[in-house]
C-alpha cells in the first residue's frame, strides 16, 4: 500500500480506537465466557479474520509474507501480543480504573522513544498535549484509583507492559513499515496471544451466543483497527499515533453509556473532555503549521 497523506492518515488513526472502544458494549452481552476465555477468542478470530484477509490479498501467499517480516515484523507481532494479553491479565489483579491510567503513558513513552530511536523532533505542542492528555487521564479515574496491595502491585507491573509495547511497536511500525508490510505482525500477536492465553481459557465455557459476539470482538473490535493502525501510521508522526490511540478510553464509557444507560460519572466526562480538548488541540497546530510551511 502506497503511504497515506496526513488527512487520510488522521482519518484513519480516529477509525481504529473508535473501533477499539466497542469492546465495553459487546462485552456487556456475553452470556457465560470471562476473562482469560474472552482474550484467547478474541485474539483467535483477530489472527483468523487477518489470515484470510491476507491470503485473498496475496492469493495464498500468506507463508511467504510472513518469513517476510524480517526482524521488525517478528518484533512488531510480539508486541501486539504483548498488548493483547497484558491488559487482560492486569485486569485480573488489579481494577481498570489502575489499569487505564497506567496505559495512558503511553504517548510520553512514545515521544520519548522517537526522540531517542528515530531522531524525531517532538514539537512543544505535542509535548503539551501529551502532558495535558495524562492530566484528563487521571481525572477521568481517579475515583477509581485504589490503595494497592501485592497482588494490585503486581497488576499495575503487567498493565505497565502495556504502554511501553504500545510505545515499541510505534517506533517499530515507523522505522521498519516504510520498507516491509507489517500487517501480518498482527496475524502474528494474534496468534501467539491465542497461544499464551488459552491454558488459562480452558476449560470453555462460551456459548454459541458467546461465540458470536467474540468474533465480532475479533473482527471488528481487534483485527481490522489494528491493520488499519499499521497502515494509517506511515502517514502520522509516532507521538501522534499514541495519542490518537488515547480516543479508545475516552469514547468507551460514551458507547456504554449511549447503548446501555450506564451513565459514566462526572470525573469521567469532564476528564475525557480535557483529553479530546488535547488531542483536537495537537491536530489543529499540526494543519496549521503544515499550511503555513506550503504557504512559506
Amino acid at each position: 500500500m502506497q503511504q497515506p497523506s496526513h488527512k487520510v492518515a488522521l482519518l484513519l488513526m480516529i477509525i481504529a480506537p473508535t473501533m477499539w472502544s466497542t469492546a465495553g458494549v459487546l462485552s456487556r452481552h456475553l452470556e457465560s465466557a470471562r476473562g482469560f476465555e474472552v482474550s484467547f477468542w478474541r485474539s483467535f478470530f483477530a489472527a483468523i479474520f487477518v489470515a484470510l484477509v491476507l491470503a485473498w490479498q496475496h492469493k495464498g501467499k500468506l507463508g511467504k509474507k510472513i518469513i517476510a517480516l524480517g526482524p521488525y515484523g517478528l518484533a512488531s507481532g510480539f508486541m501486539w501480543a504483548a498488548m493483547f494479553t497484558c491488559f487482560m491479565l492486569a485486569l485480573t489483579m488489579t481494577t481498570v480504573a489502575n489499569a487505564l491510567i497506567v496505559e495512558s503513558f503511553a504517548p510520553l513513552l512514545t515521544a520519548i522513544f522517537a526522540w531517542i530511536f528515530l531522531a524525531e523532533k517532538i514539537p512543544r505542542r505535542t509535548w503539551l498535549a501529551i502532558f495535558v492528555a495524562f492530566a484528563g487521564m487521571l481525572w477521568m479515574f481517579v475515583d477509581g484509583f485504589s490503595k494497592l496491595d501485592a497482588r494490585g502491585l503486581i497488576g499495575v507491573m503487567l498493565a505497565l507492559c502495556v504502554p511501553f509495547a504500545v510505545a515499541a511497536n510505534v517506533i517499530i511500525l515507523k522505522k521498519g513499515g516504510q520498507h516491509v508490510d507489517l500487517i501480518p505482525a498482527v496475524l502474528v500477536g494474534g496468534l501467539l496471544s491465542a497461544v499464551l492465553m488459552l491454558p488459562f481459557a480452558l476449560p470453555f465455557s462460551a456459548s454459541t451466543h458467546d461465540l458470536i459476539i467474540l468474533a465480532t470482538l475479533g473482527v471488528f473490535q481487534l483485527g481490522l483497527p489494528c491493520m488499519i493502525m499499521v497502515h494509517a501510521a506511515k502517514g502520522l508522526t509516532a507521538p501522534e499515533i499514541s495519542l490518537l490511540s488515547l480516543l479508545e478510553v475516552v469514547l468507551g464509557p460514551f458507547w456504554v453509556w449511549l447503548a446501555i444507560g450506564e451513565e459514566p460519572a462526572k470525573a469521567t466526562l469532564l476528564g475525557g473532555t480535557v483529553v479530546l480538548s488535547a488531542l483536537i488541540f495537537n491536530e489543529v497546530m499540526a494543519f496549521r503549521q503544515e499550511r503555513l510551511s506550503k504557504a512559506g
